[in-house]
């Protein structure tokens, strides 16, 4: 089913996006919590280990053919620091700063959730670029699914009847 876009349809993504990490975590027995402050969209508590996650929350739809283009994560440009304030916000609140990446396609959506520290280490790539990406070509896809450190989740979609 072609993907045809609502006027609001960037802020119910963005929000579905929290929601879905949010489920989630919940499920696997995280406290958490949307939070609305600038840097990070959830705070989860780990029960298990007692950490604190700080979350950034990215959250796209791709159109058929764009599936693979990378999801923008941390804005470097005018003055914007996209990990300073991820780690500021992180710093007031007692949290490890994380990034969660929702990106939905036609067929299926895709979640992925990281620390920023693991992030950095291995695919942010080269520093001084004006903006940090999160990248979805299969070579990359597959990267991710093989790293232990990158939580990652499926959700396929089935249209049943439903509107064209």
């Amino acid at each position: 089913m072609k993907v045809n876009k609502g006027p609001r349809h960037g802020k119910i993504i963005g929000d579905f996006g929290e929601n879905l990490v949010c489920n989630w975590l919940s499920r696997s027995g995280f406290v958490v919590s949307i939070v609305d402050q600038t840097g990070i969209d959830i705070v989860a508590y780990n029960r298990n280990t007692t950490e604190r996650l700080g979350i950034t929350v990215k959250s796209r739809t791709r159109d058929e053919g764009k599936e693979e283009e990378p999801v923008h994560l941390l804005d470097y440009r005018k003055g914007k620091n996209g990990r300073q304030k991820l780690e500021d916000a992180c710093e007031a609140f007692g949290c490890t700063p994380w990034i969660a990446v929702y990106v939905e396609t036609e067929g299926y959506a895709d979640v992925y959730l990281t620390s920023l520290e693991d992030y950095g280490s291995k695919y942010r790539g080269n520093e001084g670029k004006a903006i940090d990406d999160w990248k979805m070509r299969k070579k990359d896809r597959d990267r991710y699914e093989k790293d232990p450190n990158v939580k990652h989740i499926r959700v396929e979609f089935q249209v049943g009847n439903w509107w064209e």
